[in-house]
C-alpha cells in the first residue's frame, strides 16, 4: 500500500511539473505576441496623417491657391468636409489607433468652430419686416404657380432673379395682387408692399470688354443683373440691392471657372462701399457661399442672416437635393430675427426668406 501511494504521488508531481511548464511556455508565447504587436500610438499612421490633412485644409482654406478656382471650389463645399470625419473615425476604431484618434481632434475642433453655430436654432419670434429672394429660373415651366407660391409666402419685400422676358408679364400680373409696388431692371426685380424710390440699375460688369462702352443703353439693359432701390418703411428708408452674379462652371481644362462671378462680386462690393445708407439689405443669387474668398469685399460690410438667425445651413441649391447656399440675404444696420428656406417651386433654386427688425 505504501509503495502504491508513493507511485501515485510521484506521477502526480510529474503532471504538475508538465502543466506548470506548459503554462510557462504559453505565457512566454503570449508575451512575445503582445510585444510584437504595434503599439496603439504606432498603429494607423496613414489615418492620422489624413486626419491632420483634413483639419489643415479646413483651418487654412483661405490659403489654398485659387489657381483653376481650387480655393473657391473648396470653400463652396467646405461644410461637407465634415462628412470625412466619421469615415476616418470608423477606420480609426477598426485599427484601434490612438494616434489617429488624437489627430481627429483637429478636424473636429476646426469644423465645429466654423459651422457648429449653424447647428443651433438662433431664430427669434416676430420681426418688423419680412424679405425674400428667389432665382425663379429662366426655364421655369410654371412661372404663374411660382409667383402664386411666393405671393403667399408673407414676404413684405420680394426679390426675383433670372426673370425671362416671356415670363416677366406673368410675374407682374400675378404678384400685383399682393405687391402694389415693383421694379424690374433687366433680369432682376423687386416687388414690395411698401413704396419704392430712387431705383437704378447697378453695373456688376456682366457686359465686359473693350466694346462694352460702345453699346447703346437699351442693349446694355439686357445685361442688367443688379439693382438698387429704397423701400419706405415705418422705421425710415431701407436700401435694398438685388443681384444675380455671373454663373460658375466646372470645366475640364480651366477647372472651377469663376471669372464673371468674381468680377461682379468686386463691382457689387464697391457699389455697397460707396453707399452712405445706414440700413442695407442685399438679396440675390450670388452663385457662391459666404465662405468663398471672392465675397470678402461684400461680407466685410454685410452679414448673413442665416449665420446670425438661421436654423441649420439653409442650403438652397439645387432644389431637388440642396448641397450649398448660394442664394443669400445679407444685411447691415438692421437686426436679423429669423432666416429660413421656403418650399420648392418650378425653379432649380429654393427661395430664401428672413425676418428683420430695427
Amino acid at each position: 500500500m505504501t509503495q502504491l501511494d508513493t507511485a501515485e504521488t510521484g506521477q502526480d508531481g510529474v503532471n504538475r511539473r508538465d502543466t506548470a511548464a506548459g503554462t510557462w511556455r504559453a505565457g512566454i508565447r503570449r508575451a512575445i505576441r503582445i510585444a510584437s504587436r504595434p503599439d496603439p500610438w504606432k498603429r494607423g499612421p496613414v489615418l492620422a496623417a489624413l486626419a491632420l490633412l483634413l483639419g489643415l485644409v479646413m483651418l487654412l482654406h483661405a490659403q489654398i491657391t485659387d489657381r483653376g478656382g481650387l480655393g473657391s471650389l473648396v470653400e463652396t463645399f467646405l461644410p461637407w468636409f465634415g462628412l470625412l470625419i466619421p469615415v476616418l473615425l470608423a477606420g480609426t476604431l477598426w485599427r484601434r489607433s490612438a494616434s489617429a484618434v488624437a489627430a481627429l481632434l483637429l478636424p473636429v475642433t476646426v469644423w465645429l468652430s466654423l459651422f457648429g453655430g449653424l447647428l443651433d436654432d438662433k431664430s427669434h419670434p416676430g420681426s418688423d419686416l419680412t424679405v425674400a429672394s428667389h432665382n425663379v429660373g429662366a426655364d421655369n415651366p410654371d412661372p404663374v404657380g411660382t409667383a402664386s407660391d411666393l405671393a403667399a409666402s408673407g414676404a413684405d419685400v420680394l426679390a426675383l432673379e433670372e426673370i425671362a422676358p416671356q415670363a416677366k408679364p406673368l410675374y407682374e400680373k400675378e404678384l400685383a395682387k399682393v405687391y402694389p409696388y415693383h421694379t424690374v431692371q433687366g433680369t432682376v426685380g423687386l416687388w414690395s408692399r411698401l413704396p419704392l424710390s430712387d431705383t437704378q440699375p447697378v453695373d456688376i460688369k456682366m457686359d465686359y470688354g473693350p466694346l462694352a462702352d460702345t453699346k447703346p443703353v437699351e442693349i446694355k439693359m439686357d445685361y442688367t443683373r443688379a439693382l438698387r432701390t429704397t423701400v419706405a418703411t415705418d422705421h425710415g428708408p431701407l436700401t435694398v440691392y438685388v443681384a444675380h452674379l455671373g454663373s460658375v462652371r466646372l470645366l475640364p481644362r480651366n477647372g472651377f471657372w469663376t471669372a464673371s462671378r468674381d468680377r461682379g462680386a468686386q463691382a457689387l462690393g464697391e457699389a455697397i462701399a460707396a453707399d452712405p445708407s445706414e440700413r442695407v439689405v442685399l438679396l440675390g443669387d450670388l452663385n457662391g457661399t459666404v465662405d468663398d474668398r471672392a465675397f470678402a469685399g461684400i461680407t466685410s460690410q454685410l452679414h448673413s442672416v442665416q449665420d446670425a438667425a438661421g436654423d441649420g445651413f439653409g442650403f438652397s441649391w439645387p432644389a431637388k437635393f440642396p448641397v450649398t447656399r448660394i442664394d443669400q440675404i445679407l444685411v447691415r444696420g438692421v437686426k436679423p430675427e429669423s432666416s429660413w428656406v421656403l418650399p420648392a417651386t418650378g425653379s432649380d433654386h429654393l427661395p430664401v426668406a428672413a425676418g428683420i427688425s430695427w
